[in-house]
């Protein structure tokens, strides 16, 4: 069995701590650090939320506190209203957590992780891009050193899904779309999964309870964070359940069979009203209108399909069977 040396680089909310349990749990993986952005909370917050979960959970990995604002754009205030105060459905968390954070910035935590474990390392990234985007102009190399890069992030109008916070922009790429055009011209493996097809998984409240009854500690604490969540998405898009968002990216990492994928190079818009909107230039067609502005972009792989069943079957399996094991 192949096992997945990962950095997951996250705005620890709900659904990036569904993920992260994903990671935590999976044979398949060995986590070598956690990193946090700015985005469903603001780092702080997430610094905690990821150190929180690292005590619950009894996780090794290091924390390591990464950007606080974007490159460019000025901050906006976190989205409250989805992932709660505390980023975490607001679910009672305790005064004091044990663990501390790692003494390097989240930047130079990736660097010098991908340095010391050249051809490795898979990078998970589900916030902002703007600890990559650091990573990458203090040391460009390591983009030739990283076995590849998965993120969630971006839509490119599969299935009727072109945004979530505009019509044609997503969270992750928004919040930070100058780190994100520079992370898509970075010439490293990378892997998309956007709206596309994050929002074709959805985890009803009956799926959730299913897990919580029968996944021990970590299904219940899925559940409680997921209450406040659900709600949201309720209330906002209309569905009963909430969407796999996160934990595709960690889905393609241990089964890139769920999806169907397209490949071209990335850009992305950072100014006026398509902000943040992701644009794939297909290698099976090439326009020539637009060619100067993909010019010298490497090509990224881009899901446009998945079995979403089967993505259902492989997150609860993974939270189950661990709480078998620690029974």
């Amino acid at each position: 069995m192949t096992v997945n040396k990962v950095i997951y680089d996250t705005d620890i909310g709900v659904d990036d701590a569904m993920a992260l349990l994903m990671l935590v749990f999976s044979p398949k993986v060995d986590l070598v650090g956690i990193t946090t952005v700015f985005g469903n909370i603001p780092v702080e917050i997430a610094t905690r939320n990821a150190l929180y979960v690292k005590d619950y959970f009894n996780i090794a990995a290091p924390v390591a506190e990464g950007a606080g604002t974007p490159l460019h754009l000025a901050s906006k205030a976190a989205p409250v209203h989805v992932h709660g105060a505390n980023g975490l459905g607001d679910i009672p968390l305790p005064d004091v957590i044990h663990a501390k954070p790692h003494e390097l910035p989240a930047h130079r935590f990736i660097i010098e992780t991908v340095r010391a474990n050249p051809h490795e390392i898979s990078i998970v990234a589900v916030g902002r891009m703007t600890n990559l985007a650091l990573a990458l102009r203090e040391d460009p190399e390591i983009a030739s050193l990283v076995k590849e890069v998965i993120i969630m992030g971006g839509a490119f109008g599969y299935h009727g899904h072109s945004g979530n916070v505009t019509p044609v922009a997503e969270a992750n790429i928004i919040g930070d779309p100058h780190a994100a055009d520079e992370m898509f011209a970075a010439a490293w493996p990378i892997v998309v999964l956007g709206l596309d097809v994050t929002q074709e998984c959805v985890m009803t409240t009956a799926y959730m309870a299913d897990i919580r009854d029968r996944g021990g500690k970590g299904g219940q604490f899925l559940w409680d964070v997921t209450r406040f969540y659900e709600d949201f998405y309720r209330k906002a898009v209309g569905i009963d359940g909430v969407f796999g968002h996160d934990s595709s990216a960690v889905a393609y990492l241990l089964d890139p069979t769920l999806y169907e994928v397209r490949h071209g190079p990335i850009r992305v818009v950072t100014e006026g009203i398509a902000i943040g909107q992701t644009i794939q230039m297909p290698n099976t067609r090439r326009f020539p209108a637009a060619a100067e502005a993909f010019a010298g972009r490497p090509e990224a792989t881009v899901c446009i399909e998945v079995d979403a069943p089967r993505f259902l079957t492989l997150f609860a399996d993974i939270i189950v069977n661990a709480s078998q094991i620690d029974n």
